[in-house]
């Protein structure tokens, strides 16, 4: 895919993401907003996948470690082909299979299950380690927020990741700066991420501006280029991203727009599309 086309499918992405929080009446948007533009990346560009065989074993593996932005990851997968884009309105409906959090039983594309904050990339550096005593040559990404590294498991998982020297292994940290309780740095500051990354053996790549696709795109071919360690990628990002009221907000971290914000939310997005579609 070209630039254009990662960028209005990410905004289709966006779409699905509030369509189905404001459908369940709850949900994290704007995490999964912030990391839309780095689900599409994975996705439709880096990953070796296969939608009409989600469990073929040469894939790529992916684990959502913030679990709870779910949506962002149901919509790319949706998107994708997966399963129906409609299915997304079903949201941690009684029944559905789009539970409030990933679930590698019931859900095609999800290679594990997630919410419990810091376990995801533990579960990731496993899969990781695997591969290379298989002499397969697959790869690993999983995905992590920044107050999620607040988490010592997160540590533990590095040091091991680093020792063993799991250069399949690729760990990006949504760095939107927000979590549940408000900035980052006033609940736990995790900073400096990078040079923490570092101290456990990893490369770190910092990117600027996560929710763009060229750096996205030289971020990840660094990190493909990367022997004998794995790469760490820290991404600046803006929370709630392509929703006006919801971008930097920490109130958007965990609830579910009501009707009249739902139609300012896809206005926004309808315009964003228009705007893409006119490039």
């Amino acid at each position: 895919m070209n630039k254009l086309e990662l960028q209005k499918t990410a905004n289709e992405v966006r779409k699905g993401i509030v369509t189905a929080v404001h459908s369940a009446k709850a949900g994290h948007p704007g995490g999964s907003l912030s990391a839309a533009d780095l689900f599409t990346y994975l996705y439709f560009e880096e990953m070796n996948i296969d939608p009409k065989d989600p469990k073929k074993a040469d894939r790529d593996r992916f684990v959502l470690s913030k679990g709870h932005t779910a949506p962002g990851l149901y919509s790319t997968l949706a998107n994708r082909g997966y399963f129906p884009v409609e299915d997304l309105k079903t949201l941690r409906h009684l029944g559905s299979y789009l539970q409030g959090h990933p679930d590698m039983k019931h859900i095609p594309g999800v290679d594990m299950s997630s919410g419990s904050l810091g376990q995801g990339i533990s579960a990731a550096v496993g899969m990781a380690l695997a591969a290379k005593m298989d002499q397969a040559d697959y790869r690993v990404y999983t995905l992590l927020g920044d107050g999620e590294i607040q988490e010592g498991q997160v540590w533990e998982a590095a040091m091991f990741a680093g020792h063993r020297k799991l250069d399949n292994l690729v760990v990006i940290v949504d760095n939107n700066g927000l979590q549940i309780d408000g900035k980052i740095e006033d609940v736990c500051s995790p900073y400096p991420i990078d040079k923490k990354f570092e101290a456990f053996n990893f490369h770190v790549i910092n990117v600027a501006d996560g929710n763009d696709f060229d750096q996205l795109d030289a971020a990840f071919k660094e990190a493909k280029a990367t022997k004998g360690m794995p790469t760490a990628i820290v991404m600046k990002t803006v929370k709630g991203k392509g929703v006006s009221y919801m971008e930097n907000s920490a109130g958007w971290h965990g609830k579910a727009p009501n009707d009249e914000e739902y139609e300012i939310a896809m206005a926004d997005l309808e315009k964003a599309g228009e705007a893409l579609c006119q490039k």
